[in-house]
């Protein structure tokens, strides 16, 4: 038996947390070469499901504004679990979607949620014990951003 007789199975998701942050007003840094750069600081937030907790203050989003109107982001920040585990997150994505509807998401100008998405491959690490199983697991992500806030949902894949 060959594997041309066994297609290969498309992998499982497993919800493992939604994550809203609360972000404040981006900061420019300049244009480079790939586009303009800024940051976006991380002030507060929420993580609910299988990964419950607070977001810790003191994260940010980093932001790449690509002139093809694709935004490649890479958010670090920590969410702190009901028993005191800080848990990293380095979510690395890219948002996408009509210019337009970009240009006034950036602008702070309400767009509907539906024309604007983001992909991601969040890497999340844990200390050894209760939640050492996140060290060993790969998560995609999906989410929404508006103008005061993101909201991530993590899968696991299976």
């Amino acid at each position: 038996m060959t594997t041309a007789d066994h297609p290969p199975v498309a992998p499982a998701l497993r919800l493992v947390s939604t994550i809203r942050v609360q972000v404040a007003e981006p900061m420019e840094l300049g244009e480079g070469p790939d586009g303009r750069r800024r940051i976006v600081p991380i002030v507060s937030g929420a993580a609910a499901g299988e990964l419950e907790g607070v977001v810790l203050p003191g994260g940010a989003d980093f932001q790449v504004l690509r002139p093809d109107g694709v935004t490649e982001l890479e958010a670090r920040y920590a969410i702190e679990t009901s028993d005191g585990t800080r848990i990293e997150i380095v979510n690395r994505g890219i948002r996408a979607g009509d210019p337009e509807d970009i240009a006034k998401l950036m602008a702070g100008q309400p767009v509907d949620p539906d024309r604007i998405y983001f992909r991601s491959v969040p890497a999340l690490r844990a200390p050894a014990g209760g939640w050492d199983w996140v060290n060993r697991t790969l998560f995609v992500g999906r989410g929404i951003r508006r103008p005061d806030a993101v909201e991530l949902t993590v899968f696991a894949v299976e």
